[in-house]
């Protein structure tokens, strides 16, 4: 049968919620009449074009970092290919050195079997019998029979010595070789630790001087601003003793009330030129201040009469409210003592009650013949 009531797996889950809060927050972005002017979602839309943006530049960057790489490598591989091409030629040549000087053909081991007709030219067949029609069954031939093979042996013997002095030639010959090249390495590399070192004390010169001309060329500047700064400052003190001057004799420090009046206007002043007023108008306007002052005075003499008859009123205003709420203290007591004084009365008057209806009324307990009576006429 069908499998029920299995778990949900959590990734189903978590993307059926991730979908949702997508759904939720596109609509609360829809629905939102304050942020949602026309019929797109603008801001979806620059979001969208922030990441297009954002794409395109990291395509860019991988891309150029991609070509950089790539020329990289190809500059790798084109010295790759042209050491390892210098490598096959320098070794073709040197098999071809090693061909050219010691596999000649003369040198060869093996050059004799090359001519088999030479031993025969060499050395005839040497026969007792001088008939040269002579054949095994005349019994002076005979197959495998070797008549000179002492001269063999010592031609084969020569020939050894040949060989093992030509491969101990040979070997010295590799040897001096070897040392030679050794010895053209070393000086080889002599050479250029010397060149590399005179390059060094060259740069090292070099650098010595650029050094050098560098602090005198520092030197130079350093004492034409020095030049320039004292020029500068002694033109500077000079304006400001000509400044110092010019204030000095100037109407401004001088004192002259005339320099103040505008023209224009003679009851204005010029306020970059104003020494300041006259002692008349100092004393207008001091009794202007007194007459403001005095004022003042009272109107804040009025201000504290007010001050005092409202706290009266609020004194009396609490002391009516206080009286008040004595009264009505009073009132609520003498209200709690009569309500009490009338459940007292009322609980007498219902225990009274209560004990004429026990000792009276209710003197005669039905029995339970009067019960089963009683089911029986209700039924």
């Amino acid at each position: 049968m069908y499998k029920l009531g299995l778990p949900a797996d959590p990734k189903e889950v978590a993307a059926i919620e991730a979908r949702r809060n997508r759904e939720k927050e596109r609509q609360s972005r829809f629905f939102n009449v304050r942020n949602r002017v026309m019929g797109v979602d603008v801001e979806a839309l620059n979001n969208q074009v922030e990441e297009k943006k954002l794409q395109e530049a990291t395509e860019q960057s991988k891309d150029a970092a991609y070509a950089t790489k790539q020329v990289q490598y190809d500059l790798v591989a084109q010295m790759l290919e042209k050491e390892e091409a210098e490598r096959a030629r320098r070794l073709a040549k040197k098999i071809q050195d090693f061909r050219e000087q010691k596999q000649q053909l003369k040198n060869r081991c093996e050059f004799d079997p090359w001519d088999p007709d030479r031993l025969q030219r060499e050395f005839p067949v040497y026969l007792n019998d001088s008939d040269p029609f002579y054949g095994p069954a005349s019994m002076q031939c005979f197959f495998g029979e070797d008549l000179d093979r002492t001269t063999y042996l010592r031609m084969q013997q020569e020939q050894f010595r040949y060989s093992l002095e030509r491969q101990l030639q040979e070997q010295q010959q590799a040897r001096v070789d070897e040392k030679c090249t050794d010895m053209l390495n070393d000086q080889l590399h002599l050479a250029m630790d010397m060149q590399a070192a005179h390059l060094a004390r060259l740069e090292e010169s070099c650098r010595v001087a650029m050094m050098f001309a560098m602090a005198n060329a520092n030197k130079a500047q350093a004492a034409e601003l020095a030049e320039r700064q004292r020029l500068e400052h002694q033109r500077q003190q000079e304006a400001n003793l000509m400044e110092i001057q010019n204030q000095v004799t100037s109407d401004f420090l001088t004192g002259n009330p005339q320099v103040a009046q505008n023209s224009m206007a003679p009851h204005r002043v010029l306020p970059y030129c104003w020494k300041g007023m006259t002692p008349e108008q100092r004393a207008a306007i001091r009794k202007v201040q007194e007459a403001q002052c005095h004022e003042k005075e009272a109107q804040h003499q009025a201000e504290q009469a007010l001050d005092t008859e409202w706290e009266s009123q609020t004194m009396h205003l609490a002391q009516a409210a206080q009286e008040l709420e004595e009264q009505e203290r009073e009132l609520c007591a003498e209200f709690r003592r009569g309500l009490g004084s009338f459940n007292q009365q009322l609980a007498k008057e219902q225990k009274a009650q209560q004990n004429y209806l026990n000792s009276i009324i209710y003197t005669n307990q039905p029995t339970a013949q009067y019960h089963l009576q009683f089911n029986t006429s209700s039924r």
